[in-house]
């Protein structure tokens, strides 16, 4: 169960990075990182972030800059968030939103009695039951 607290510390970890990515970060590929966010672990020494990109072709490039920039994201997270432990970020891909959208291309063809493959869905009549 995720408590208000780790919340809070989720949003501002995401938060900081962001800002970091933006005016601290060398990287030209590292800033094309879009931070959707962070699961930090119960007891503050792991933290999952998220991120995407605006084109799909370079996100194992983002992610690898964005590995190289680990440490440097990490030590200025210590110095900006008044934590005992800093956690140590992990970069994973977020594909959130192209899970959700097959599911609404799906949903609209079943909403145009199409099957999911493009074909024409055979339509039963429940008077003939």
């Amino acid at each position: 169960m995720t408590t208000l607290r780790m919340l809070r510390i989720n949003k501002q970890i995401q938060r900081e990075i962001s800002l970091l990515l933006e005016l601290r970060v060398k990287n030209e590929m590292a800033k094309n990182a879009i931070i959707t966010g962070v699961d930090c672990s119960r007891d503050l020494a792991q933290a999952k972030v998220y991120f995407t990109t605006i084109d799909p072709s370079i996100r194992e490039e983002v992610q690898k800059a964005l590995l190289s920039a680990g440490g440097l994201l990490r030590s200025s997270l210590g110095k900006q968030m008044p934590l005992r432990k800093t956690p140590a970020l992990s970069f994973y891909v977020d594909e959130s939103e192209e899970y959700g959208r097959s599911i609404d291309i799906l949903l609209d063809s079943l909403k145009d009695g199409k099957s999911p493959s493009g074909e024409e869905a055979e339509e039963q009549d429940s008077e003939d039951e």
